[in-house]
């Protein structure tokens, strides 16, 4: 495992190897997935937007009425220490609290349990060339998710399950529907682009507000790109002249088979090509020196 996840982790105060981090099987993470998460990349050794993702930390616990165990120094320490403890420049911080372990197995909120604090270092890998200039494969599904998209839960069997329909597939990933209209993937945004504009769906409690999801509209407003942020139907889904998915592993990534059909042209189109580059420029110029 060390080669995805380095050596040492972080567990309720101490660093320790990752062979010798254990939590009580009576956690309420392992139990309900009662817990939230968070992700921050890192380019060059600097953590990129920390404290944006920090606040959707604090957002993600406040929603589900747990007391955060840091303040935003003592998580960047926390931070800090991983990355220097990582052999890889550019990373990915993983953090997460569940509610802690009880003495018994009940569904209400215990009075004495302490949150689980973990943290751990894995490489940030990104998009060869050769699948950029390509571009991937998608499949669309109904969106099974519960009604709090925009928390950040632990509990992501409904996203294993829509993601494992792609691996199934032999697809990138599962853009999902609900109610006729898109909302994200599995594990990224998406964005379509139809006659020259950028068009995203907008924030709210059925997505996962992406920090490069805002990326990507702030670089498209810094360049004239035109955007229109709305919902957008499962018809302008089908035919949009580009699809993309965003994240901080795959940056801007081009679909371009839907379902089995081709987007557009069939191959990453030249909205989504310059789109590409604005966030490659971005990254050198400003996500290393955050």
């Amino acid at each position: 495992m060390g080669t995805y996840v380095a050596d040492t982790v972080y567990l309720n105060g101490s660093y320790l190897p990752l062979a010798e981090a254990k939590i009580s099987p009576l956690d309420r993470g392992f139990l309900f997935g009662d817990g939230v998460y968070e992700v921050i990349p890192v380019y060059s050794r600097r953590p990129f937007r920390q404290a944006e993702h920090l606040q959707r930390l604090d957002n993600s616990l406040t929603a589900i009425r747990l007391a955060n165990p840091h303040a935003s120094a003592g998580w960047g320490a926390i931070v800090e220490r991983l990355i220097a403890g990582a052999p890889w420049p550019d990373q990915a911080i993983y953090l997460q609290v569940t509610r802690g372990a009880e003495e018994k197995r009940d569904h209400p909120f215990p009075t004495d349990a302490s949150p689980t604090v973990f943290a751990m270092a894995m490489p940030l890998v990104t998009p060869s060339a050769a699948v950029r200039e390509q571009g991937v494969a998608a499949l669309t599904a109904t969106d099974i998710r519960w009604l709090r998209c925009d928390i950040k839960s632990i509990n992501l069997l409904p996203n294993v399950l829509l993601r494992q329909q792609a691996v199934d597939a032999g697809v990138a990933e599962t853009i999902l529907i609900r109610d006729g209209y898109l909302k994200e993937g599995t594990a990224a945004n998406i964005f379509i682009v139809k006659d020259g504009v950028l068009l995203a769906p907008p924030k709210g409690n059925l997505m996962l507000p992406g920090i490069t999801y805002d990326v990507v509209l702030e670089l498209a407003a810094a360049h004239g790109l035109p955007v229109r942020i709305r919902e957008i139907s499962e018809a302008k889904l089908r035919g949009a002249d580009e699809v993309w998915m965003t994240s901080s592993p795959k940056e801007v990534l081009s679909i371009t088979r839907l379902d089995g059909q081709p987007v557009g042209e069939g191959r990453p189109g030249p909205v989504g090509r310059q789109m590409w580059q604005w966030y490659q420029d971005f990254k050198n110029t400003v996500m290393r020196n955050d």
